[in-house]
């Protein structure tokens, strides 16, 4: 990086830019209330409010900027509102839309003047009273954006930042012409969802719709790589200017997720020089923004492996990498357009999404494995069975019965409007309609939490009750409602029994039928918007919170031990190597649990040392996707590292570690997180 994006860079470590916001809010939700103002333009007003309270903050240095200076975003909706909501739908998030992808390409192309014109056009249809509402809320929060840019275009004046000051005269009002108004526009964008009160705006195919500018520029020779390096660097900066105030369960969790590679709408290869240069720019750079997802397949140059381990070895915990093999195929059978699939994009952590056209909602709820062979066990239909297939169809009725409660839990729900999002997606403007109410695609993905410690515990149960006959029902039963106390010898009996991960058809069978059976019960169902459920080996935040409330298992596991995160061995167990784990985690068949879920693997950091270590795992990525496996997540991780960053926080400021599905600094995460981070295991070789 060259000494001006050096400044930028070193600002954004030092965080000294946060003592410049402000505390300042509103709460109009009552006075909307009183005046039954429709929703969609309650958001708008929201958006224009908002805009005036920011301050435009811009140092001599920026070209792009945009920093929030206001903290609090209000809520639109009264509580007795969200009450009454409540009755019918499910405020599934705090009713947020989030974790789509918009359709950056056309509006950086054509410009906000474009699509105000087109608005306005509409406005002077024949529309019904909604669709009015809906369309003056869309020209309201483009009136807003105009606002904002003013404002920060007048700044630069005032700060004599010619550059930006020019740039901004033109952008977003018309159309990107070169890299830096195209990286521009995206960031204003970015900047305005997140402004407007969405959350988990995902960054999509950014080698795709951006790379027409690169290459226009490059070619012109108006600039060179390193140019092209410096504005590339400048924006992924700015993409982490404001992540402690985006909403998630932890900071980090924030779905600013970035895909590149893979191939194209026509099946061509889409790796480009782009894809190389935004790889390069996140191993500079070392921040968790933007999270990058690296799309593959089993022709993919070792080339873009080898790139990616030179990432992972950095410890951000990306790339995340995707099958195209396996996900492209998955997609369509659940009935996306071919074209569409292959246009997949990454959602907020690793769920599998539609750029522009879908409103899927890709993390509705979980499935907790365990706690249906808990519940299986604990049934009198348990104690009186003779073989380990009964306790099997007792395991799948508790699936049934866990699904159904899911499905109608979630089967409808409710989002708020959110008009400018809507004008960033296919259809919207067209169709005069909120994005809040649907798209093409409007699929909901449930996760699957513990897999492996439930894989283990019927793994347990078939082996020492029902084979070797060493362990008796009542026995078992007992030992786990005492956490394993007087019962230690069993519980190290139970430890000992095959564990998923290993490479043992006997267990991993075990884990596969769970999966089948999680996908079978969710497509009996479709939600109220007329999509499917989609089943998952996700477990987000999940793996805390139902292991913390789940008694000891029939593995060997503790009461309230967590389970491992995503689709991965259990914690603290014996395994033969990595490439054991990997070929037990690909036997499934993972189209059929696509809504996204990594194998999840820690490598100790000294493997990455040399380049024979960077090869080998390189190696180990392309035979996972060889195996068929769908996503693969890979962490350099420290153990003593991490143990001193808990000691000595202010040694270790800028510590990046994977948590689920997102990275985050390591300091800035709940204990519970920071300890189960360290409890992974940690493969050498």
């Amino acid at each position: 990086m060259n000494e001006r994006i050096s400044k930028i860079y070193e600002r954004l470590k030092k965080r000294e830019y946060r003592n410049l916001r402000s505390d300042i809010s509103f709460d109009d939700s009552l006075e909307y209330e009183k005046n039954n103002v429709p929703l969609p333009l309650r958001v708008s007003d929201r958006l224009k409010k908002m805009v005036e309270l920011e301050k435009p903050i811009i140092f001599p240095e920026d070209h792009i900027g945009f920093m929030r200076t206001v903290k609090n975003i209000p809520d639109i909706l009264t509580e007795k509102e969200k009450e009454e909501l409540s009755k019918t739908y499910l405020l599934f998030d705090h009713a947020l839309v989030a974790n789509i992808s918009s359709d950056y390409e056309y509006t950086i192309s054509v410009g906000f003047n474009k699509r105000l014109a087109e608005i306005r056009e509409k406005l002077k249809e024949k529309n019904t009273d909604k669709e009015e509402i809906e369309l003056k809320a869309m020209e309201e929060s483009i009136l807003a954006l105009y606002s904002l840019i003013e404002k920060y275009q007048k700044e630069a004046e005032r700060a004599d930042n010619k550059v930006l000051a020019i740039a901004l005269k033109k952008i977003p009002y018309e159309g990107a012409t070169n890299y830096y108004e195209a990286a521009l526009f995206l960031r204003i964008i970015n900047y305005t969802l997140w402004l407007n009160g969405n959350k988990h705006n995902t960054i999509g195919r950014f080698d795709q719709y951006m790379y027409k500018y690169y290459k226009h520029d490059i070619d012109l020779k108006i600039i060179d790589e390193e140019d092209a390096l410096n504005i590339t660097e400048e924006l992924f900066i700015s993409l982490n200017f404001d992540t402690d105030l985006y909403p998630g369960e932890q900071q980090g969790d924030n779905g600013q997720s970035l895909v590149l590679g893979g191939i194209k709408r026509d099946g061509t290869s889409a790796f480009n020089e782009l894809t190389e240069l935004c790889l390069r720019a996140s191993l500079e750079l070392k921040l968790i923004d933007p999270k990058i997802n690296l799309r593959v397949d089993k022709n993919t140059d070792f080339k873009w492996f080898k790139l990616g381990t030179e990432l992972t070895k950095v410890g951000l915990g990306f790339p995340q990498y995707s099958n195209d093999d396996v996900v492209i195929p998955a997609l369509i059978k659940m009935g996306y357009k071919e074209e569409d699939a292959r246009d997949y994009v990454v959602a907020a952590c690793w769920e599998f999404i539609i750029p522009k056209y879908g409103m899927d909602i890709p993390n509705v709820e979980a499935l907790a494995f365990p706690k249906c062979v808990d519940k299986a066990i604990h049934s009198k239909g348990f104690l009186s069975a003779t073989t380990y297939e009964e306790v099997e169809k007792l395991v799948n009725k508790e699936i049934e019965k866990e699904i159904k409660r899911l499905i109608d839990k979630t089967r409808n729900i409710f989002l708020i409007p959110s008009p400018f999002q809507s004008i960033l997606m296919k259809n919207c403007v067209e169709n005069k309609k909120d994005i809040s109410e649907g798209n093409k695609y409007n699929n909901f993905g449930l996760h699957g939490a513990g897999l492996s410690t439930a894989a283990d515990s019927l793994a347990a149960i078939k082996r020492c009750v029902f084979e070797d006959k060493t362990v008796n029902k009542e026995e078992l039963v007992k030992a786990i409602d005492n956490d394993y106390e007087g019962y230690e010898k069993l519980r190290k009996y139970l430890v000992s029994a095959p564990k998923m991960g290993n490479n043992d058809d006997f267990v991993d069978n075990i884990g596969c039928k769970l999966l089948d059976k999680f996908s079978e019960e969710c497509s009996k169902y479709k939600n109220g918007r007329g999509g499917i459920f989609r089943a998952g080996t996700g477990s987000a935040m999940y793996y805390v919170w139902y292991s913390e409330t789940l008694g000891a298992t029939s593995d060997g596991r503790k009461a309230k031990e967590s389970f491992s995160a995503n689709y991965s061995p259990s914690l603290n167990r014996n395994f033969d190597g990595v490439l054991s784990v990997i070929k037990s985690f690909t036997k499934p068949d993972l189209t059929k649990t696509c809504n996204g879920g990594p194998l999840t693997l820690e490598f100790h950091d000294t493997l990455f040392r040399n380049q024979e270590g960077i090869d080998k795992v390189a190696s180990l990525v392309k035979t996972f996707i060889l195996l068929k496996g769908h996503q693969l997540q890979l962490n350099a991780v420290n153990r003593d590292v991490l143990l001193d960053a808990q000691k000595h926080p202010e040694d270790h400021k800028n510590l990046i570690v994977r948590v689920w599905g997102w990275s985050g600094y390591f300091n800035e995460l709940d204990l519970a997180y920071q300890n189960h981070i360290i409890k992974r295991l940690e493969f050498l070789n």
